[in-house]
């Protein structure tokens, strides 16, 4: 694993927060809200969307040295997202000890959106959190996924569009 250096702030920082700092950013209506509109986003496409906030790494990985990248990398195989069956599960992974946004695209997908526009998304998401706007930041996100797996993986009016992960938030 390459190494990602981190300064003593930051490790602290990922030391002292936990998942009552992620529960804190994203209240159970919040959550609730979100659950809906991935399930509504997932209605229109193929695809399926995971959202997963972490508050920050455990000693050992932070040990290791590993980056945001690599964790929402272990993540998308954790929650399956890979699992699906066009290959076109998308995961938007946030650390919040780092104040880092990454967003993984399974095969299917990546092939057919170039990385920058993922960047942008991420981006875009990054201002929304900084100005403290997590949810609205998130339901834009979600809206720009669900456009992009629309345009690529739209759903047949008339076939059945089975939902292959859940969709519910996932918070560490």
């Amino acid at each position: 694993m390459a190494e990602f250096k981190r300064p003593l702030s930051t490790w602290l920082r990922h030391l002292w927060l936990d998942a009552t700092d992620s529960r804190r950013q994203l209240p159970g209506d919040a959550l609730q809200r979100l659950e809906a509109t991935v399930r509504a986003s997932e209605a229109r496409h193929l695809g399926e969307l995971r959202i997963c906030v972490e508050a920050g790494l455990s000693l050992t990985r932070l040990w290791r040295g590993q980056s945001p990248r690599q964790r929402a990398i272990e993540c998308f195989g954790l929650l399956r997202v890979w699992d699906t069956e066009h290959n076109n599960g998308v995961l938007i992974h946030l650390l919040l000890a780092d104040r880092r946004i990454e967003v993984v695209a399974d095969r299917g997908l990546s092939q057919r959106v170039p990385p920058e526009t993922w960047q942008s998304l991420a981006d875009h998401l990054g201002q929304a959190l900084a100005q403290g706007q997590v949810e609205a930041g998130l339901q834009q996100a979600i809206a720009q996924v669900g456009d992009l797996l629309h345009a690529h993986f739209p759903a047949p009016a008339h076939a059945p569009n089975p939902n292959e992960l859940p969709d519910a938030i996932v918070l560490i």
